[in-house]
């Protein structure tokens, strides 16, 4: 199978319908050990590839700046053009007063060392990785802009501000007001059972024409069926070693919704997450989600998403399993 290529919000670019996030590689796990290493990014990035994917999402804190490494290597190997790149700023990288945020002086510094690692001329789309509220919405729409003026990036995005789906537009109009780049894309959590952005943020993105590609599509593994109602986590999981993620996690409710798409993987004979992926890529203001691996199996069992058929009773099933209730 090869994946098939949607659009990229109203860009014009088309991207693979699964984008593929590398916040694994060059991370380091509390024991010291490196979750994806060199080798293994480079075999996960082949079998992407190879599956027909183009749109790598990085970011520059993954791995402590590993990851765009691990990707710049990986392209050397590769024809550029052939891929969108998308890397995000704002989380400190340095120790030092101006090491984070969206001033001027910490955007300017993390562009060039973004280029510099994926050893690249440009960005295809550049997120900001979370709202400044210390930087003038119009000093740091002025720097995006400038960075696309510069050739360094073709489009702006952004990264974890739902629900504050004001935010973007505030921005968004100076842009329209001063002449400069928009935002283009939004990069919100959303899966089957994290709805918050349903109502406000996403009626934002399609009155602005935002493509939306979601980040954990999986919930964190809820949605994958490791864990099982009225039971202890498996020693090994998430859930086991972090409370905050169980109780965020674990709940009625999404014991619930998470049965309605066990049900449907039954019927169409997949897994809960590839049935969780597939309802994210049925979804029409979704353009990619974004999946991760530690292995190549891994990979492709999440690839398989994208053969997956779901009736219109099926995605509503699991679309009105838990909903979102706006104030």
């Amino acid at each position: 199978m090869s994946l098939a290529m949607v659009p990229l919000g109203r860009t014009g670019t088309t991207v693979s319908e699964l984008a593929f996030g590398t916040w694994r590689f060059g991370r380091q796990n509390d024991d010291g050990e490196v979750e994806v290493g060199r080798d293994r990014a480079h075999e996960l990035l082949d079998a992407y590839a190879a599956a027909g994917g183009n749109f790598i999402d990085t970011a520059d804190m993954y791995g402590d700046g590993a990851s765009e490494t691990y990707i710049g290597e990986w392209l050397e190997t590769r024809d550029r053009e052939d891929f969108v790149v998308a890397s995000k700023v704002f989380w400190p990288t340095r120790e030092d007063a101006n090491g984070r945020g969206l001033n001027r002086k910490h955007l300017r510094r993390q562009m060039d060392r973004i280029l510099d690692r994926l050893d690249t001329d440009y960005v295809d789309l550049l997120y900001i990785h979370r709202w400044d509220d210390e930087t003038p919405v119009e000093e740091f729409m002025r720097t995006l802009d400038g960075f696309v003026r510069d050739g360094k990036v073709n489009y702006l995005g952004t990264s974890t501000l739902e629900p504050n789906a004001w935010k973007v537009v505030k921005a968004n109009e100076l842009a329209d007001k001063r002449g400069y780049e928009p935002f283009t894309i939004a990069q919100p959590r959303y899966n089957a059972v994290n709805r918050e952005i349903e109502g406000n943020y996403l009626d934002m993105c399609a009155d602005y024409d935002i493509g939306v590609v979601p980040w954990s599509p999986l919930a964190g593994g809820f949605l994958t069926g490791k864990y099982a109602r009225d039971e202890r986590p498996p020693a090994d999981s998430r859930a086991a070693n972090d409370q905050r993620f169980a109780d965020s996690y674990l709940t009625s409710s999404n014991f619930d919704a998470l049965d309605v798409v066990e049900e449907v993987a039954e019927a169409v004979g997949a897994s809960p997450a590839q049935v969780s992926l597939a309802w994210l890529m049925h979804h029409p203001q979704v353009t990619a989600p974004i999946i991760g691996a530690r292995t190549v199996d891994q990979l492709g069992e999440n690839v398989v998403a994208a053969d997956i058929d779901l009736t219109s009773e099926q995605f509503k099933r699991i679309s009105t399993a838990k909903r979102h209730l706006t104030p």
